[in-house]
């Protein structure tokens, strides 16, 4: 298990004491108001994704191992509010940046929902902040558990050929945020954004 806040990320462990996972391997969702994930790839049709609203809660998440975020007066605002609307359960595409080539390689599980960050107050760390208060706190962090490796690797560039596909024609990563608000290191995703780049690692490279 590991630790993830607005500035640093600690890379999932491949050896790690179970807490909330079957035996099977599968996660559960018993917090999760979305519908339960799976880590088997589901078969979402193209009708299916049409129908997504453009309304529908984020249950799905991306978190970068390298970010480059978006800051405002020091702040990285998307990063820490995002991590705040996490529940217990749910599930995080774990995805490599700023590297020869970025992309997506494994998939985790939300296993504590959004604490203080206790670094901002350690004026021995990095991280301290001298502008954040007890009373108040900038910044937030969130457990992570590994859950597995992806069957393989589904490069960046990969994802932005069926961004644009699906712009074209319609699809769930027609406005995913990946593709569109690239440079945010906590991203949002649907379920069906979720669940059709999860599909990607059964099918072969475009």
């Amino acid at each position: 298990m590991g630790s993830f806040c607005r500035r640093k990320t600690m890379p999932p462990k491949k050896k790690v004491r179970k807490r909330t996972i079957n035996s099977d391997g599968n996660a559960e969702d018993k917090v999760d108001s979305c519908p339960k994930p799976s880590l088997k790839r589901k078969a979402s049709s193209s009708v299916e994704a049409s129908k997504e609203s453009s309304t529908e809660q984020y249950c799905r998440w991306l978190m970068k191992s390298e970010p480059e975020s978006r800051f405002q007066k020091g702040i990285d605002v998307k990063a820490r509010n995002f991590m705040r609307q996490m529940k217990e359960g749910q599930l995080v595409f774990f995805y490599h940046s700023n590297c020869k080539e970025p992309g997506i390689v494994g998939i985790m599980k939300i296993v504590k929902e959004a604490y203080v960050d206790h670094t901002q107050f350690d004026k021995k760390d990095v991280h301290f902040d001298a502008s954040s208060k007890q009373e108040n706190p900038k910044w937030s962090m969130v457990d992570v558990q590994y859950q597995r490796m992806l069957k393989r690797f589904l490069p960046l560039a990969e994802l932005k050929q069926y961004h644009l596909q699906h712009r074209a024609k319609g699809g769930p990563l027609k406005d995913a945020m990946l593709l569109t608000r690239i440079r945010l290191s906590v991203q949002a995703l649907t379920t069906a954004q979720f669940d059709f780049i999860l599909s990607l690692e059964d099918q072969e490279p475009l």
